[in-house]
């Protein structure tokens, strides 16, 4: 960053960009009559001066630089004015082009990754600039999708995690935020963890203006002010009373990044302002409408520029078209007045083009320090393969274990595999104060003869992925989200390299980790640089978890894991111990963004498949395996059964079963998501055609999350769940549990009895 002395020289252009911008936000507005001015108007000199000081490291012409300081809008309802500072940033570079032809003013990735000013004719329209930020295209500017409140700290801290951890914690990451989305629970839980894990690296920039939505200020609700919020936290603080005064703003940036800077202290510069600066209208009435299309006040914003500049807008005072193509004309002049402004002044041009590639060429392309080597390939790697999954992370017959040991052992085997062949783990996690109740803390143990590594510390323990965390269900999601979209690949665009996440919390709780991964969900499907992949630990479902009570047991647990479109999630349901590493592998296989293991507390044994007639551990791999097959005779439906207490049950009565000659076929639901990846020959090995009607469900969870495998009312009707009466489950202990959820082995031999006896009765419905 350069000194304020030097950069006071510069102020004179910034003031004009701060015009433009301004412009281009009320223009935009105006013609959408979308989007929220207030907040945006506020941020003008805050996006300016981060941007043209050289307080954040950044290219323009290329988003995916490995090696660039990040930007996420936490405000997310702010992207208005990020649009119109790419836009008026960009115009300066295409004029500098045509005057001389020079490739450097390009963008490197073409038109399609750069945001010009017509672009901002399109806001808030199918296919044009989404109403909040989203990492894609012409915003990946953004690395987050943000808009939800609160939603963009944690991913920023994770971003910020994921640079320090990787040994290049020079390489920022500058979250913009305003002082009410910072009331959010999120934001809170991020302070803190930032602190915690010494992201020195992670710029908090708050635009203090002291209103959102409702007609109140926040000061009437929220005690203090930022060094309050933040300095009671340990964060280094820095303010500027007049958000306006641009020798205030360079000065707080030097302190806190050059002067006074230290790498394990999260940052803050917050700044003064008023919430709709220049807009006429203020405070809470600026937020979220413009000005009535081409309305006196909006008019009156557009004669403050022509005072300043002597020009003139063609249609000034002129009422608005009453047709879009009109409207679209209008504005498209307008745009083209505020622009002249630009182009008339040369001086201001070549400034501001030649900043601009100054900054992108002061992104490194190469940090020694970088643990994360460019040439490797994650998803290529031999660790994802079934075939080399070594025996000694399984557990044998007769041995007594819960399924989480089993996804403790494999997560063991990952990260000291993947860090012998590469120097550094491949996933990061954190857990909500459960790290080895929910058995997250395999990714810090060594496997065989290699040394566990504990919990990170950021004075002591700077190796281990395991990072310590408060009751922070939410943020660890987030953050975890934010490490894997740090992507570390010398062609970000074709490959991913870079960190898995992985957080964990009890099933019941799952709920609390919904509104950042559906955001990451999003990002994985459409942003245009590659991410990685997140593993959510839905620990302790399921009645199993029965001393806990109601509370906490995973009866009616939220079903959020399947809240998201084909391809995003594979959920996966293994019910006993050597189920985890077969299906987790096949999991991390696919191009999948999101894998959630559901796992139990309680262990079982380890039945002895091979004595049982029973298919491989290793055919979880494939979502869905045959128990038991049909006897010779009558067939008399299917059995499809998911979870760790009611497969145990059931095989518990496997002899009975025999014995009683009931002649069913028992099948093991794993994973809906890899069950339906097989061929189509698979299957229908497993479950032919018409097998489907003539099944029934037995579920530790809810049938109503069993959806996938219901073909029909009568299936659900005779199918065997804790739910079966619609009401929570007490507590107790587990065997007390089970036979209330009726999922004990007598209440299980006698539901199948009742669907053999039925079968008829059945059949005539699917006929009818």
């Amino acid at each position: 960053m350069k000194s304020p002395t030097i950069l006071k020289n510069e102020y004179k252009y910034w003031e004009i960009t701060k015009d433009l911008i301004d412009q281009c936000i009320d223009i935009m507005l105006n013609l959408r009559q979308s989007g929220h001015p207030g907040g945006s108007r506020s941020k003008v000199h805050a996006m300016v001066a981060t941007l043209l000081s050289g307080a954040m490291r950044w290219d323009i012409r290329e988003a995916g630089k490995r090696f660039a300081d990040r930007f996420i809008l936490v405000a997310g309802h702010c992207n208005p004015v990020v649009y119109a500072t790419l836009a008026v940033l960009n115009e300066s570079l295409r004029i500098k082009f045509k005057q001389t032809g020079d490739s450097k003013y390009q963008n490197f990735k073409g038109p399609d990754f750069q945001l010009v000013w017509e672009d901002l004719l399109t806001l808030r329209q199918n296919g044009g600039l989404p109403g909040h930020a989203e990492m894609e295209g012409k915003t990946l500017f953004f690395k987050a999708n943000t808009g939800p409140s609160g939603h963009g700290s944690p991913f920023a801290a994770g971003a910020a995690l994921a640079l320090k951890f990787s040994g290049v914690s020079d390489v920022k990451v500058f979250a913009f935020e305003g002082e009410g989305g910072f009331t959010t629970g999120a934001s809170h839980e991020t302070i803190n963890s930032a602190w915690g894990l010494g992201l020195g690296n992670l710029v908090y920039f708050l635009d203090w203006n002291d209103f959102g939505i409702d007609d109140r200020p926040f000061s009437s609700i929220v005690y203090g002010g930022p060094e309050d919020w933040f300095g009671s936290h340990g964060w280094h603080v820095e303010g500027v009373n007049d958000g306006e005064d641009w020798d205030e703003i360079t000065k707080a940036y030097h302190r806190l990044l050059i002067n006074h800077s230290n790498s394990n202290v999260p940052k803050v510069i917050y700044s003064k302002t008023r919430k709709g600066r220049g807009y006429h209208v203020y405070d809470s009435k600026s937020h979220g409408a413009a000005h009535k299309r081409n309305s006196e006040l909006f008019w009156k914003t557009k004669k403050d520029f022509s005072d300043i500049y002597n020009i003139d807008f063609e249609s000034f005072g002129e009422v608005a078209s009453e047709t879009w193509e009109g409207q679209l004309e209008q504005a498209t002049s307008m745009f083209n007045t505020v622009f002249k402004v630009m182009s008339d002044n040369q001086e201001y041009v070549d400034y501001l083009a030649d900043r601009l590639i100054e900054m992108g060429e002061s992104v490194p392309n190469e940090i020694k320090s970088c643990k994360v080597k460019p040439a490797i390939n994650t998803n290529g790697n031999s660790i994802f393969d079934l075939n080399t999954l070594p025996d000694d992370i399984f557990a044998k017959p007769g041995e007594k274990l819960p399924n989480r040991v089993g996804f403790s052992k494999y997560a063991s085997y990952v990260n000291t595999s993947f860090e012998e062949e590469y120097g550094r783990p491949l996933v990061l996690a954190m857990s909500a104060d459960l790290a080895d109740s929910t058995n997250l803390s395999g990714f810090a143990k060594g496997y065989n003869s290699s040394p566990d590594k504990g919990l990170f510390d950021k004075e002591k323990n700077l190796n281990s992925p395991l990072f310590p965390q408060g009751i922070t269900e939410f943020t660890n999601a987030g953050m975890m989200a934010g490490v894997a979209t740090v992507n570390f690949s010398e062609d970000a665009y074709a490959s991913f390299n870079g960190y898995y996440g992985a957080a964990s919390t009890y099933g019941s709780f799952s709920y609390l980790k919904y509104g950042p991964l559906r955001l990451f969900s999003q990002i994985a499907q459409d942003s245009n640089l590659k991410v990685g992949k997140f593993i959510w630990v839905v620990g302790h479902s399921g009645p199993e978890t029965a001393e806990d009570s109601r509370t906490h047991f995973g009866i009616f647990a939220p079903g959020v894991t399947q809240l998201f479109p084909d391809g995003h999630i594979i959920n996966l349901h293994p019910w006993e111990h050597n189920e985890v590493a077969p299906s987790l592998t096949a999991a991390l296989q696919t191009e999948v963004p999101i894998i959630a293991i559901h796992l139990t507390r309680p262990p079982i044994t380890i039945p002895d498949r091979k004595a049982m007639n029973i298919a491989s551990h290793l055919d979880a791999s494939k979502g869905a395996y045959i128990i038991k097959d049909f006897d010779h005779g009558e067939k008399k439906g299917v059995v499809i059964v998911r979870g760790t207490s009611s497969t145990n049950s059931l095989i518990q009565i496997l002899t009975q079963i025999k014995k009683d000659n009931i002649n069913i076929k028992i099948v093991a639901a794993i994973s809906w998501e890899l069950f339906n990846r097989q061929d189509k020959q698979y299957r229908e090995f497993v479950i032919a055609p018409d097998e489907w009607h003539d099944s029934m469900i037995i579920t530790n969870g809810s049938i109503k999350l069993m959806q996938n495998w219901i073909s029909n009312f009568m299936v659900k009707k005779y199918s065997l769940a804790p739910d079966h009466d619609n009401k929570w489950r007490t507590g107790g202990s587990v065997d007390q549990i089970i036979a209330e959820s009726h999922l004990d082995p007598d209440s299980l031999l006698n539901g199948i009895k009742k669907f053999v006896q039925d079968r008829s009765k059945r059949l005539l419905f699917k006929s009818n």
